[in-house]
């Protein structure tokens, strides 16, 4: 599990920048909420994003949800065969089941975003 996770109250989670590229995901709060997972589109790799901007598509039974870029910066690196095994997404959201690598333009935006603490925080005043 990573210890120094941020969170972006859209529910997507980044790993602190190593070698300039940070790891993106989905927390398990959203895995959970979305249930049964059938679709995910991802970026193309190179394409700049800013903060807040959607990235990709992540579809359930249920509902289409927007994947959203937690920070801006340009995508590096996508993980290609999470459109073929979503069910990672349920059994690693914080590892195997990263979603895209990003090469933040400004390190500091993924201090502003929420703690592991206030992360849960928010996850535990929303309805389920």
């Amino acid at each position: 599990m990573l210890k120094d996770v941020r969170f972006a109250k859209s529910h997507e989670w980044i790993s602190p920048v190593a070698g300039g590229v940070a790891t993106v995901g989905i927390s398990a709060y959203a895995v959970e909420a979305l249930t049964d997972l059938v679709f995910m589109q991802l970026p193309a790799v190179g394409r700049k994003v800013k903060a807040g901007e959607s990235i990709g598509e992540i579809e359930s039974v249920k509902a289409v949800s927007d994947l959203y870029a937690p920070v801006s910066g340009e995508i590096v690196e996508v993980n290609s065969t999470l459109p073929d095994h979503l069910e990672t997404l349920g059994q690693d959201p914080l590892g195997a089941g990263w979603i895209v690598k990003i090469r933040p333009d400004d390190p500091a935006e993924i201090d502003a975003l929420l703690d592991r603490a206030a992360y849960e925080a928010l996850i535990g005043s929303q309805p389920h």
